[in-house]
């Protein structure tokens, strides 16, 4: 049985021929996420905004969608109803449902009960003030940056401090970028999103370890290859494991992004388009970084290094 490939084994693209056009197009997308962030910031929801948190019980399957109209009929903004299934709840099935809504106060938890009617029993309310909220937001911010400054320095002991310094950009990079498509595009930035962050460091860094990998196994293997030809022999080894990898993780996104409903179509979207950037950035942002560090083991970067016999040109 012959095996999937998108991609022939002998490819022999110029990576770094290319890495000007690339930087033009990256610094593009990084200055529209940087000005979009500056100027209009995030559309920040429920979780980062305050609000008003109830859980509510009644003696039949509730009818998420008409629970959801009889809410937004308040006029209170963004709103959230979700199903809870623990405990009681199952007695009937879908009898208790969970109510998220951006406006916070007491009287918003009275007008809500009042809409509602007898039929439903407000088993908890729960008022979470814009202050809570803003520091839920910077804890999140503050654990994304701690992820990535600590994946980095694993890489730094891993292999060598250059390759230490193309990690942290590299990632930083992809947070960012994709961090400005939540603000571009207004879609609304919650605990999801920062999850979805933090998810797209981990598989951005997989993606560039890999690549790093090679090409140290590489430098070993081709002592005398100059460094810009060992990261085109590096990456065009390892396409084929790439585009394999990337197109399986965005299969796996794509029911979320059609039939997860709006709750999870921003944690979807973001890690569809971080599965493109974290992959252009691991050979055009992590790799090509290596050009413009101190030479990393010895490796020299001038192409008048002669190839080693046997060795694959770039």
């Amino acid at each position: 049985m012959r095996h999937l490939r998108f991609l022939p084994d002998d490819t022999n693209v110029d990576f770094i021929g290319w890495r000007y056009y690339a930087f033009a197009a990256d610094g593009i997308l990084l200055l529209i996420a940087i000005v979009s962030i500056a100027v209009q910031g995030f559309n920040l929801g429920i979780d980062f905004s305050g609000g008003v948190l109830l859980e509510t019980k009644a003696a039949h399957t509730i009818d998420v969608g008409q629970v959801r109209a009889v809410v937004d009929s308040l006029g209170f903004g963004q709103s959230q109803i979700q199903t809870v299934g623990s405990g009681d709840c199952d007695r009937p099935p879908g009898s208790c449902v969970q109510i998220r809504v951006q406006r916070s106060g007491q009287q918003v938890v009275d007008a809500i009960k009042a809409k509602l009617g007898t039929g439903y029993t407000i088993r908890s309310a729960d008022v979470v003030g814009p202050s809570v909220s803003q520091e839920l937001f910077y804890d999140g911010v503050k654990a994304t940056v701690l992820a990535i400054v600590l994946i980095s320095l694993y890489v730094a002991f891993r292999f060598e401090w250059q390759y230490g310094i193309g990690a942290l950009i590299a990632t930083g990079h992809d947070v960012l970028v994709t961090a400005g498509l939540f603000s571009v595009f207004h879609m609304e930035f919650s605990i999801n999103s920062v999850a979805a962050l933090l998810l797209l460091a981990g598989y951005s860094i997989n993606d560039t370890v890999v690549v790093f990998d090679r090409i140290r196994e590489n430098r070993r293997k081709y002592k005398r290859m100059g460094l810009k030809e060992l990261i085109n022999l590096s990456t065009n080894q390892i396409m084929t494991r790439t585009t394999l990898v990337s197109f399986a993780t965005a299969l796996t996104m794509l029911p979320l992004l059609f039939f997860g409903g709006p709750a999870l179509f921003g944690f979807s979207a973001s890690i569809l388009f971080g599965i493109v950037v974290g992959t252009f950035s691991s050979t055009y942002v992590a790799a090509a970084l290596l050009l413009y560090l101190p030479p990393v083991g010895g490796v020299r970067t001038d192409d008048e290094v002669p190839s080693v016999p046997g060795a694959k040109k770039a």
